[in-house]
């Protein structure tokens, strides 16, 4: 017999694990290429092209025993929420790229939480008792299934303006979370030590409200922390239903998802200069101090100018770096910004943009943004590349960034954003600021960079100063 009549001769559930291995391989090497924004592109695809493989084989001849009716089900559920999510993946806009994060990351918690719901009571009902790493296994697939669910769901609330952005505070807030824990806590155990799987519905409930309190006193700046650890517990409630199912590749995959999300969650924490639990349970942004008026504490006032005299001091000038933030993002002014910057390097000016890890609403943000602008990887400089180069730089041009270049971090040990690493473009010979308004960041405070002897502001809607700018230099 040769190989390959030897190979086509293995049972199905060989063929079956060896292709699963196969997917799995080509979700590491997915998140491999993800790491770097040259390659995302083609990880992405990667990582869609293994996830396509392994439920094509799941649902491959013999593989599946289920009965037509239910294949049916299944076909049309996997087409309904093809016809959803394809469009929506392609016109939602990049702000508002972490709701959709957020909601797609909900779904998938959901649905790891019903599957163990589901198999619990499919395999054994409510009268028999199933072994007891059964339970343990079902049980925490709802508990954390459920909290991911209804936190992803009040984080896409909170980043769409459904509702309140700043943390949602109330009395006995914190006994009443350990109440709804210390319930979930009990009704586990019991169902643990009784055998009974009619308790799982208690904690499916209480699962869900825990994760709407946990969610609410987490500002609009801190969500994005909040939607990568929820991601961390969707990966670790698939990998749970994986136990649950006897599926190694739900597992595997689970489990890639739970680690890589917990690593985000961690490098975002570090830089934004604070603590995991800080940003869980502090209430960030809860209180507002700032003025939000064009005079600050001291007295001083902003100095405000003209496109066209910053045009002058943007087209005589040796090197500019453009600081990006979140107001660009939400003007949609990434490709003006490019226009910018090619014609101030059209005369040998030397153009690089600062990138804050947290600038906008989710790391990577502002170089995804950038890059559907076409701006070459090599002009983009991560912070601490881009720290260095700050105090040789004529002019930073700040385009909607305000708590990322506040430098209260570094020299207000009482502001609440006291040790979180900044874009220092307060050293930068001359600062310009272009803002809507002075309405604070999402930290609530004032930033004394604008009130600095060497910034001047530029008052309108980014987009349109950014194309007024590229006029005027253009006429320099």
């Amino acid at each position: 017999m040769t190989a390959l009549q030897h190979a086509f001769s293995l049972p199905l559930s060989t063929w079956r694990s060896a292709v699963y291995l196969v997917a799995i391989v080509g979700f590491v090497l997915a998140l491999k290429g993800l790491s770097f924004p040259r390659h995302a592109r083609r990880g992405n695809l990667l990582g869609a092209a293994a996830a396509l493989l392994a439920v094509g084989m799941t649902f491959s001849a013999g593989t599946v025993s289920h009965s037509a009716r239910n294949l049916a089900l299944a076909f049309g559920a996997m087409a309904l929420g093809s016809v959803v999510a394809v469009p929506t993946a392609r016109l939602v806009k990049m702000t508002a790229m972490p709701q959709m994060v957020a909601m797609f990351n909900g779904v998938g918690g959901g649905a790891a939480a019903l599957i163990s719901v589901t198999e619990l009571l499919h395999g054994h009902g409510i009268g028999v008792s199933p072994a007891t790493y059964v339970i343990v296994e079902a049980m925490l697939g709802v508990l954390i299934g459920c909290v991911s669910f209804a936190g992803s769901a009040i984080s896409f609330a909170k980043l769409q303006e459904l509702m309140p952005t700043r943390p949602i505070v109330y009395p006995a807030q914190q006994p009443i979370n350990a109440a709804v824990g210390a319930g979930i806590l009990a009704l586990f155990v019991t169902s643990v030590v009784t055998g009974s799987v009619a308790y799982v519905f208690g904690v499916l409930g209480l699962s869900l409200v825990l994760g709407v309190v946990f969610t609410l006193p987490i500002g609009g700046a801190d969500v994005p922390v909040l939607i990568s650890l929820l991601n961390a517990f969707t990966g670790l409630a698939v990998a749970a239903s994986g136990f649950t199912l006897g599926n190694p590749l739900l597992i595997v995959a689970g489990t890639l998802v739970g680690a890589s999300g917990m690593l985000l969650t961690r490098l975002m924490s570090k830089a934004m200069g604070r603590s995991l639990p800080n940003i869980l349970f502090s209430a960030f942004g809860a209180v507002v101090t700032a003025t939000g008026t064009a005079e600050g504490l001291d007295g001083k006032v902003v100095k405000t100018s003209t496109p066209d005299d910053i045009a002058v001091l943007l087209a005589y000038a040796r090197k500019v770096a453009i600081v990006p933030g979140y107001g660009l993002a939400v003007a949609q002014a990434q490709h003006v910004v490019k226009e910018l910057a090619d014609e101030l390097m059209t005369r040998g000016v030397e153009v690089f943009y600062a990138i804050h890890p947290v600038a906008g609403r989710m790391p990577g943000h502002m170089n995804v943004l950038l890059a559907e602008a076409n701006v070459p990887y090599d002009e983009l400089k991560e912070m601490d590349e881009a720290n260095p180069e700050l105090p040789t730089t004529d002019v930073a041009l700040v385009v909607g960034a305000n708590d990322t270049v506040n430098p209260a971090a570094v020299d207000s040990p009482g502001s609440p954003i006291y040790g979180m690493p900044i874009v220092h473009a307060d050293q930068a010979q001359h600062i310009v600021f272009l803002k809507r308004s002075m309405r604070p960041g999402f930290a609530g405070i004032d930033n004394a960079l604008l009130f600095d002897d060497k910034t001047v502001l530029l008052f309108g809607d980014a987009k349109d100063t950014l194309q007024k700018l590229v006029s005027s230099v253009k006429a320099v």
